[in-house]
């Protein structure tokens, strides 16, 4: 007797989709400029776009490029993409157009979606490439390119989108399809293409959406960039049965009023952007016991700051640690930020469900605990590969682990310890200094609001460490006595050779210390190559 065929595979598009219409009245969306969005709406804007995509030749294994702000369309284009099995591509709104020109060109870009507020970089972006469709997320023609022209499907008055009936192409992605492939850059030199399946993908967002699920549904606000963090949770949200309340960027008192307004469950934000919210004289009379949870990560965090975050905001804070070619590797829970390394600094946390790590030394070998090393991880979200660089791919993911790059330690207790990058290191006189021990130390002074501590190479090829620092609120900076506040606490080799006193630190569109643009800017040379 023969097995029963396996059942066909489900995409997570497809999962949320089926979550949209069980609960068309829902409101799923909600816009910046405040307009509720139900789940029938989302569900049927999604299945026209789909199918406004296959008319343009959009199909299993073709590449969609996004031009698009953090808009609802922004959302319906990547899902109708992904439900086809298209991979999707979000160019950086703020890369060159060169840089976005070869990425479009590199992946074979089959169609083009471009957001009507951005028709000036798409311009200058279709005057160095060239592509078989380029369609507009708005809802009337445009005749700045002769190419094709969709209008959106996601707007209100249409007929359907109360139930969410409309009929449209079925999925086609399969676990081992590419759902998209994300480019790195902005703070370490020329992007990389990370291919990311649909097979891990979906199990994580199942995974994250049943920790978002209990009553009452999850209220997400989105204020920052839905090609990165912010969009994976928006998922979860939505595969949750819950609200994804966008913002059209990050503005601390703008986030405040939404939290407080909106009744807020989940946030989602870098440390940089946490510090501007802690910072402002609104958030101490908020109402926020709606907020369950605000999740971190992507750069080293203070632990005074992160201290004074759970004062105001309350047990509800949750650590990420992850790489976009590992995805997430370990979570600090709210009542486990107590636990710090030697250096003070509070613990990334334990591996996540099903995800192993290893310190290995240069050799490769594993080293014990408490020793430093690279951090080594095998994790269920494995990148696929870079895309079409087998030898970047070889470097790095090896029998199945990845090397994150980063430098590290586990406890006695399986808590992982973070000391940098290994491509941050800035060798200087006396030994390799490691800029976010600098910062660390930096941020435990009571006049830094915020700091970002760099590399930079001379005329001679000899490299030193700077420091970017904001003041806190009220307080002047004296560059010699933060000098002399570092070389205190970590000795004189570990003392920045410059102090930049700034307004605010550059962010890339990650919302991560744009380091790339500092070195530019107030390095000895002014523009001297990203070395990373």
């Amino acid at each position: 007797m023969s097995e029963n065929p396996a059942p066909p595979y489900e995409s997570y598009v497809e999962r949320i989709l089926d979550a949209l219409r069980r609960s068309p009245e829902h409101t799923a969306l909600i816009t910046a400029e405040g307009r509720a969005v139900p789940a029938g709406e989302l569900h049927e804007a999604v299945l026209l776009s789909a199918a406004a995509l296959a008319e343009h030749g959009v199909r299993r294994g073709s590449t969609v490029s996004l031009l698009v702000g953090d808009r609802p369309e922004a959302l319906v284009a990547r899902y109708a993409a992904n439900l086809l099995g298209a991979r999707v591509v979000s160019l950086g709104l703020g890369s060159a157009p060169g840089t976005q020109a070869a990425i479009v060109d590199s992946v074979g870009t089959a169609a083009l979606l471009v957001d009507p507020d951005l028709r000036t970089a798409g311009e200058a972006l279709l005057a160095l490439v060239r592509v078989p469709a380029v369609l507009t997320l708005d809802s009337a023609p445009t005749d700045w390119h002769p190419a094709a022209v969709a209008g959106s499907a996601l707007r209100p008055g249409r007929t359907g989108t109360a139930t969410g009936t409309t009929a449209g192409p079925k999925g086609a992605a399969q676990a081992e399809d590419d759902w998209c492939i994300r480019f790195t850059g902005g703070t370490t030199g020329i992007p990389k293409g990370i291919r990311m399946a649909h097979g891990p993908y979906g199990r994580l967002l199942v995974s994250h959406a049943a920790r978002l699920a209990p009553s009452p549904p999850p209220r997400f606000l989105a204020c920052t960039a839905l090609a990165h963090m912010a969009g994976i949770v928006a998922d979860a949200t939505l595969l949750a049965g819950g609200t994804v309340v966008l913002r059209s960027g990050f503005d601390p008192l703008d986030v405040i009023t939404a939290l407080e307004r909106e009744r807020i469950t989940d946030l989602w934000l870098l440390p940089p952007l946490l510090y501007e919210l802690l910072d402002h004289p609104a958030l101490a009379t908020a109402d926020l016991s709606a907020l369950r949870r605000v999740f971190y990560g992507g750069t080293p965090a203070s632990a005074e700051r992160l201290h004074r975050a759970a004062e105001l905001l309350g047990p509800v804070l949750y650590g990420w640690y992850g790489q976009t070619e590992a995805g997430n590797i370990t979570e600090v829970l709210p009542h486990e930020h107590g636990v710090t390394g030697p250096d003070g600094r509070i613990t990334v946390g334990r591996a996540q469900e099903g995800v192993e790590i290893e310190i290995r030394d240069p050799r490769g070998a594993v080293l014990p605990t408490g020793r430093n090393g690279e951090i080594h991880v095998r994790t269920p979200m494995l990148m696929s590969g870079y895309w079409r660089r087998p030898d970047l791919t070889a470097q790095v993911l090896r029998d199945g682990w990845i090397s994150t790059g980063d430098v590290g330690h586990l406890d006695g207790d399986g808590f992982l310890h973070l000391v940098d990058r290994l491509k941050e290191m800035v060798i200087v006189v006396g030994g390799h200094v490691y800029p976010a021990e600098v910062e660390q130390v930096l941020l435990a002074h009571p006049a830094v609001a915020q700091c970002a501590a760099f590399g930079t190479r001379r005329a001679d090829g000899s490299e030193e460490l700077q420091a970017a620092v904001v003041p806190a609120a009220g307080h002047r900076l004296d560059r010699e006595l933060v000098r002399g506040f570092v070389t205190e606490r970590l000795g004189s080799m570990y003392a920045p050779a410059a102090v930049h006193v700034l307004d605010r630190l550059p962010l890339t569109e990650a919302g991560k210390p744009d380091r790339k643009l500092l070195r530019a800017t107030l390095g000895p040379d002014h523009g001297q190559p990203d070395q990373g």
